[in-house]
């Protein structure tokens, strides 16, 4: 029995499953213990897996943030909107353009015949003017419209109202200020019921609209706008040659989704008779910007680009399963005579190559689990500090562990199944 006893001290038995292997648990506290031995090597050789995965995580949410934010940003403004240019598509310039055919008031009548299911047509006349208050001044661009330009745009007012229809009928002095251009004219100061003026003519502030951003004709927080009367008959030259009303674009909301393409197309044949064009669209000289279609291309794009930098980030895991697999490599060579050992007191080729498979998925794991908190703290801040609302999601974390889990197995296969080949006895000769 004390025969026994010494024989257990000098050297432990291992726990076996019932198919004559050693336990996952055993060989896991084996691989731990392995790993700890030199915690320098290890922390090192999890750093490119960490540089890695925390680059996906990161990118992959700023991306998915920033296509989110566009997304919202132009939803909006009206996905259902639908704005005519003047130009040829895919060739078109700005109004006023040599060569281009300018739209007028008249193309504005003709689209109201159709009593379409719209909101609108609304007009817009826009031109560049030096708008000056009591303390600032700048250039900036003044926006005629009409009164329907609030609701087709969905725009919210912080203070004041939007003019009316009969002071476009009028062509009242009248302006309605976007939040940036407010702040730059008046400051922190009370705006409505002030005077400004535009050019050489003074105008009243009627109301100050809430921030709204970006369109692909600019962002009205830094336009003013007035009655299109105004800025047709007395602030700017808004005739053409022919003496008609110019405008600049031509905005309509339609009412259903669904009815976008047939409203589309039967704006451009509307268009096209009254212009006395040919059916088929090849002499167009205006063009038709479906903001759901460009909404949908510029997703696409954002989309691309963020799985393009994730692919790129992706580049330092290659470089972190290198690593795995070089230090593996040396791992084995150095435990050559433990590995004899083990083959030695019953441990099967299977064991061996297990043991160093799941050292090289811990290393990659564990630079994973620290590379996702790395990862998201970037993003964490912006969100909460509401710089940037770039929320770190599920998917890009289970992707970014799937992926480094898989680094960790693939380059982990090489070492671990050199390791299962060793003869046994050459091992324990091993120096």
């Amino acid at each position: 029995m004390a025969l026994n006893n010494s024989k257990r001290q000098i050297l432990a038995p291992v726990t076996e499953s019932k198919s004559n292997g050693l336990e996952y648990g055993e060989l896991l506290r084996v691989s731990m213990d392995s790993l700890m031995a030199n915690k320098l090597r290890t922390f090192l050789t999890m750093l490119g897996v960490i540089i890695g995965v925390a680059s996906v995580v990161s990118l992959m949410t700023l991306g998915n943030g920033a296509s989110n934010a566009i997304t919202n940003q132009f939803s909006s403004l009206g996905t259902n909107n639908l704005t005519i240019l003047p130009g040829r598509p895919n060739r078109g310039g700005p109004p006023g353009q040599i060569g281009v055919q300018p739209l007028t008031m008249t193309d504005v009548k003709t689209i109201r015949v159709l009593k379409l299911p719209i909101n609108g047509p609304v007009p817009n006349f826009t031109n560049q003017a030096t708008l000056s208050a009591a303390a600032a001044e700048k250039s900036g661009q003044v926006l005629g419209t009409t009164a329907e330009y609030k609701d087709v745009n969905t725009i919210v007012m912080a203070s004041g109202s939007f003019f009316s229809e009969g002071n476009v009928q009028s062509a009242s002095q009248v302006v309605v200020l976007g939040s940036n251009l407010k702040t730059f004219l008046f400051g922190s100061g009370e705006a409505v019921g002030e005077s400004i003026r535009i050019n050489s003519m003074n105008v009243r502030v009627v109301g100050v609209m809430e921030a709204k951003g970006g369109n692909p004709f600019g962002s009205v927080d830094d336009q003013a706008l007035v009655p299109i009367t105004l800025a047709q008959s007395r602030l700017f030259a808004g005739r053409s040659t022919s003496g008609e009303l110019r405008v600049s674009n031509i905005t309509v909301a339609v009412k259903n989704t669904e009815d976008i393409p047939f409203v589309e197309e039967r704006l451009k044949m509307a268009l096209r008779d009254a212009r006395k064009l040919n059916a088929d669209g090849t002499d167009d000289d205006f063009q038709v910007l479906n903001q759901a279609s460009f909404l949908t291309s510029l997703t696409q794009v954002t989309s691309l680009l963020t799985t393009f930098l994730a692919a790129v980030a992706g580049i330092s895991l290659l470089v972190g399963g290198i690593g795995i697999m070089n230090i593996m490599l040396v791992s084995v060579t150095e435990r050559t005579r433990e590995i004899g050992l083990r083959r030695a007191v019953g441990a099967q080729s299977k064991d061996i190559l297990l043991q160093f498979m799941i050292e090289a998925m811990v290393l990659s794991m564990l630079g994973g689990i620290t590379g996702v908190i790395v990862g998201s703290i970037l993003p964490i801040i912006l969100t909460i500090t509401k710089i940037f609302e770039a929320p770190v999601t599920l998917s890009s974390v289970i992707i970014s562990l799937t992926v480094s889990l898989a680094t960790g197995l693939f380059f982990g296969i090489w070492p671990a199944r050199n390791a299962a080949r060793l003869n046994p006895i050459q091992a324990l000769r091993h120096e």
